[in-house]
């Protein structure tokens, strides 16, 4: 495995860009392949057999390209695909952490939230890595059907979304948590919504981070980061071009983002 070859960042759609932000501040030398497959958009409604079938799809992407190392920053391929999936590839495949360590840190009374896609929510990822970790730990699950489709449209400081962010807040009313997990990648974008409604006592929880740190953390072990001393490069693909991907793309990454290319998955492994 060569050191210098790309590492490929794949989601649904962009929501998988917060995730590429945090592994371009973590390892700004190593080379990027973003891949969102927003003609699918969202995979929170899939089966588990069509989820795990896109993610097939993507690992066939990414060995033809190459690559060293494949981060899925989608909590839901990670909950459904990733157990199958994980020892098929020739090259390193991380997981969205569920960063549960951080959110028990930042709740004085271990009552944890979590907000997530509907098939996130009841595979049950973050209540099972909470049990493992401390069988006191109180899980709050919520699922957001209605989240991804409008932050995928641009609608991030609207009416939509305040609506929205609000009806999956009174969900939460009872449970007195501290901390709540963005367990899907989508939802850090929306960070400023989300405080407004859940309050500033209750720490927001990016998994990105954690998720970065892993995929660093696997590198150095196997000798893989980038031994070049310039920024590494970076290319963005989406199955779809929405009209507002660049200016998300923006949003997310800054100003300084490549084109955005097209890239045909479904003639990849099905």
């Amino acid at each position: 495995m060569d050191s210098n070859s790309p590492i490929g960042v794949f989601d649904s759609g962009l929501g998988g860009l917060t995730v590429l932000k945090e592994l371009r501040r973590l390892l700004p030398h190593e080379n990027f392949i973003f891949v969102g497959d927003s003609a699918r958009a969202p995979y929170g409604s899939r089966t588990p057999e069509e989820i795990i079938s896109f993610l097939q799809q993507f690992m066939d992407y990414f060995q033809s390209r190459g690559v060293k190392m494949a981060v899925c920053a989608c909590n839901t391929m990670t909950s459904y695909g990733y157990p199958v999936i994980k020892d098929k590839t020739s090259f390193a495949l991380v997981p969205m952490n569920p960063a549960i360590i951080p959110a028990v840190k930042a709740s004085a009374n271990k009552h944890i939230g979590v907000i997530a896609t509907e098939a996130t929510i009841k595979k049950g990822m973050h209540k099972q890595a909470a049990s493992n970790l401390d069988p006191q730990i109180k899980v709050f699950g919520v699922g957001c059907p209605k989240f991804v489709p409008l932050i995928e449209t641009g609608h991030i400081h609207d009416d939509a979304i305040d609506e929205a962010v609000q009806e999956y807040a009174d969900k939460f009313k009872t449970s007195d948590i501290h901390s709540l997990i963005l367990g899907c990648t989508h939802y850090p974008i929306i960070s400023e919504v989300l405080t407004k409604h859940f309050g500033k006592d209750v720490a927001l929880i990016n998994p990105a981070l954690e998720t970065a740190k892993d995929a660093a953390t696997i590198l150095t072990k196997n000798n893989l980061l980038n031994t070049q001393e310039q920024s590494g490069s970076l290319e963005l693909r989406f199955s779809a071009k929405q009209n507002n991907s660049e200016k998300m793309a923006e949003i997310i990454l800054g100003s300084d983002i490549p084109p955005i290319t097209d890239v045909d998955l479904t003639t990849f492994a099905k």
